[in-house]
């Protein structure tokens, strides 16, 4: 359970944060964290009610402003580690979308209890010229402890995506390699790409 309410704060977290701010120039990433949160913080504002979100608006306020932030691909491979390259093709694919719904969802799910966190940022701790860099956040939530974020960001030929986020120390990748090693371990890749499926269609 400890895992899971870690994972949750995450995604709440994540998605006060980031949405698609996307223009000729690549954004630097702290600023991206920085200019960015003020769109998806007023979208759930202005469908907050009785402290709840409508679950098909935030649906797609993840699938349409948070998704596109992150790099499945590298967050699927990384995860699998070793399994990956044991994997045919067909079942890397399948792993991707299955990894990359079972997290939309969750997101969907955790962002819909959104209830006035704020944030504090911190100066990017890295060259500017750099190619892989952490942004390092603190989450103000009334009536519980602060909760420091680091977000793991690469540069592509295009902008800046997420491939890791670490919740006071502990990684998301780390923690979902940890579960999966342990099913391919006992019953094989097939059998993780059916559980997956299943849980999202659950």
């Amino acid at each position: 359970m400890g895992v899971i309410k870690n994972i949750i704060k995450f995604i709440i977290i994540f998605g006060l944060l980031f949405s698609n701010c996307v223009n000729a120039d690549i954004i630097a990433p702290d600023v991206l964290v920085k200019n960015t949160a003020d769109e998806v913080l007023s979208i759930l504002k202005a469908n907050q009610s009785n402290n709840n979100n409508d679950f098909k608006v935030v649906a797609k306020l993840v699938e349409d402003k948070i998704a596109i932030q992150f790099d499945f691909d590298r967050m699927t491979r990384m995860t699998l580690g070793q399994s990956w390259r044991k994997a045919t093709k067909e079942q890397q694919e399948q792993l991707v979308a299955e990894f990359r719904s079972l997290l939309i969802r969750t997101y969907s799910f955790a962002l819909q209890k959104y209830q006035d966190q704020t944030i504090q940022y911190f100066p990017l701790g890295a060259d500017r010229d750099a190619n892989d860099v952490t942004v390092k956040t603190m989450i103000i939530q009334s009536g519980g402890p602060a909760v420091p974020i680091e977000y793991s960001l690469e540069k592509t030929a295009e902008k800046w995506n997420v491939y890791d986020v670490k919740i006071d120390g502990m990684s998301l990748v780390t923690t979902y390699r940890g579960q999966f090693s342990e099913e391919i371990k006992k019953n094989g890749i097939d059998s993780l790409i059916e559980k997956l499926t299943v849980k999202n269609k659950s």
